[in-house]
């Protein structure tokens, strides 16, 4: 379908473009940005995939760069001035970024082809993974009036899909959808009480590169260690890691070093990996559209492979405790606002659009605060609009030296261990004179055979001597906040939005429920939730397999379907006089027909008669 949609995007035409995880969504705002004159403006919520995708861009010639909370002022605007008067083709901007007055100054100078954003489903509060922030994006399509917008995602309902083209103010409707169906993927869903016993019994019968994926980081490290120690090469990825640890991790997994990955949600997104023959949830996500998306990073390269969910009926309550602890009280929502405030020392009006550096653990430990109440308090601050955080970012160090090089010889003549330093920097990193140049930390500490720690202090001391300015890396999430500072009494929700999102939340979990626990082809309930109502039954899952069983395949299933409801239209019958209208060698396979229809809600048991529902 990516043909059709670039050809719409080439018509002027704005677009939202559906495709299934692996379907290719770049290429739909890639390709038509390329062949125009001008720029293109992607904006997208995950740093780490806008960096991932500049890096992708540049290995392939194509000038790009991004923007997003945590950059250095004078950094955001020298890639600004880029794009205004240099050859950038791609320009990816966090939505947070988009609202700020010098981006709409900047972008009004540009000349844009295409506006592009990925993650659509992030505008609708429909959708599972709201941001306050897309909602910004139509006020920047004043100064473009007449550039179109494509808008991607591989996870919409039919309520979110109409949700997307009304925020973005579409001209009109116009919606590509390829079909979310994967033959080659068999979903499963297992219900058993020992899952590590099961999950090891699983990596030993499926070969190939797999995911793992639980809801803690603790068990992220157990897990892998688990598997170890039965001779499987494992590692663990979550976010709490450094960067350059996550970095090295996802690195040898793509390159087949490692064969299972356990993780927690932060690991996959923006993966290109095609031949990941296994996906394994050990815990029940909370929607479905994001174990979609999960499960749909195996199998990419259309080969067989497998989604599997360990179930166990204590999931459940385990979901539901987790649902009622996600909207805390608004007395826990201004204790949270109060404790950042403090946090990082904001008074009263304090400016907006300030970044910084946040770590939860600290926080929680200074005001002796609740992990999870925090957590969700400072999620709920962020869907109204008063805060947003980013993914973790990493930034590396940078150096620029401040005197000239007389003045330098000097320095470096009275002390022998910065002149090492400056050696090192000026032989390696060129035009650290003029500006600032970014500096590998780690292998500057292993060259000089010094501590990263004794490293960075001797940078700081250099810099708080006027000889460099030193900036030094940063691994952290960033928390901006999007109003002005208000005292924590006056701090203000939308109720009647709040318990929206609440009952759409407790509506997505019943779906998740109802998914694990019914008897229906897992691809025909997944397909029919992103609006496919008349797919046909997979053949591969877990309920399609049980059907085999009892040699029951789909023709004789529609066959006796047939049959059945014939027999039932005139009266409801038992079971008994159902099969005497059948041969007796035919009787298991009835049997399983009706268990089926009963289960896929055709039929119904009253009493001991069985009832047709028209």
């Amino acid at each position: 379908m990516q043909d059709e949609i670039i050809q719409s995007v080439l018509d002027g035409e704005d677009t939202l473009a559906l495709l299934p995880t692996g379907g290719g969504k770049s290429i739909c705002f890639q390709v038509p940005a390329l062949m125009q004159e001008g720029i293109c403006i992607v904006i997208s919520p995950l740093i780490a995939l806008m960096k991932d995708q500049v890096y992708n861009l540049k290995k392939r010639g194509i000038n790009a760069v991004a923007i997003y909370s945590g950059m250095h002022y004078k950094d955001i605007d020298r890639a600004f001035d880029n794009c205004i008067y240099g050859k950038i083709k791609f320009l990816y901007l966090s939505p947070e970024r988009l609202a700020s007055d010098l981006a709409r100054a900047r972008i009004e100078q540009m000349k844009v082809n295409l506006l592009a954003i990925d993650e659509a489903h992030c505008i609708s509060q429909w959708g599972y993974d709201f941001r306050p922030p897309y909602l910004e994006i139509v006020n920047i399509r004043e100064l473009m009036p007449k550039t179109p917008v494509i808008a991607l995602t591989a996870t919409a309902t039919s309520e979110v899909v109409k949700d997307i083209q009304e925020r973005l103010e579409f001209k009109k409707e116009n919606v590509f959808q390829k079909s979310f169906s994967r033959g080659n993927l068999a979903y499963v869903i297992l219900h058993e009480e020992g899952k590590l016993t099961k999950l090891n019994e699983i990596v030993k019968n499926v070969t190939g590169s797999g995911i793992i994926y639980v809801r803690s980081r603790r068990k992220t490290k157990e897990i892998s260690q688990q598997l170890k120690n039965r001779g499987v090469t494992a590692d663990f990825y979550h976010a709490g890691l450094s960067t350059e640890v996550r970095s090295q991790k996802q690195e040898d997994w793509i390159n087949n070093k490692i064969r299972i990955m356990v993780c927690t949600n932060a690991f996959g997104m923006g993966i290109d990996k095609p031949d990941v023959r296994l996906v394994v949830h050990l815990e029940i996500p909370d929607s479905l559209e994001a174990y979609f998306q999960e499960a749909g990073r195996a199998g990419r390269d259309g080969q067989k492979a497998y989604a599997v969910l360990l179930y166990h009926q204590s999931d459940k309550s385990n979901l539901i405790y987790q649902y009622e602890q996600a909207y805390p009280s608004m007395e826990e929502i201004r204790r949270t606002y109060r404790a950042l405030g403090n946090y990082y020392q904001l008074a009263i009006g304090g400016s907006a659009a300030d970044s910084f550096d946040f770590d939860l653990a600290e926080l929680v430990k200074k005001f002796k605060l609740q992990t999870v109440t925090t957590y969700n308090c400072i999620r709920i601050l962020e869907q109204e609009g008063w805060i947003s955080l980013t993914d973790a970012v990493f930034n590396p160090a940078s150096v620029r030296i401040r005197v000239r090089k007389d003045e330098l010889y000097d320095y470096q003549l009275r002390n022998k261990k910065a002149d090492r330093i400056l050696k090192l920097v000026l032989r390696s990193y060129h035009g650290a004179f003029t500006d600032f140049v970014g500096v590998h930390m780690s292998w500057m500490a292993k060259s000089l055979k010094m501590d990263y720690i004794d490293l960075e202090q001797s940078l700081l001391k250099m810099s708080a001597n006027g000889i460099i300015d030193f900036r030094p890396e940063k691994d952290k999430p960033q928390l901006i906040f999007l109003e002005e500072k208000v005292d924590p009494i006056n701090l203000t929700i939308d109720y009647e939005r709040f318990n929206f999102r609440k009952k759409r939340h407790l509506v997505r979990l019943q779906k998740t429920i109802a998914y694990a626990e019914n008897t229906i082809c897992r691809s025909q309930q997944l397909l029919a939730y992103f609006g496919e109502k008349d797919a046909e039954k997979c053949g591969v899952c877990d309920v399609c397999l049980e059907r085999t069983k009892v040699n029951l395949s789909k023709d004789d299933f529609e066959s006796y379907r047939i049959k059945i409801i014939k027999q039932l239209e005139r009266e409801p019958l038992t079971i008994n006089q159902l099969c005497e209208a059948f041969s007796p060698k035919k009787q298991a396979q009835v049997l399983k027909t009706i268990e089926l229809l009963i289960d896929e809600g055709d039929l119904d048991k009253v009493e001991d008669k069985i009832v047709w529902k028209k």
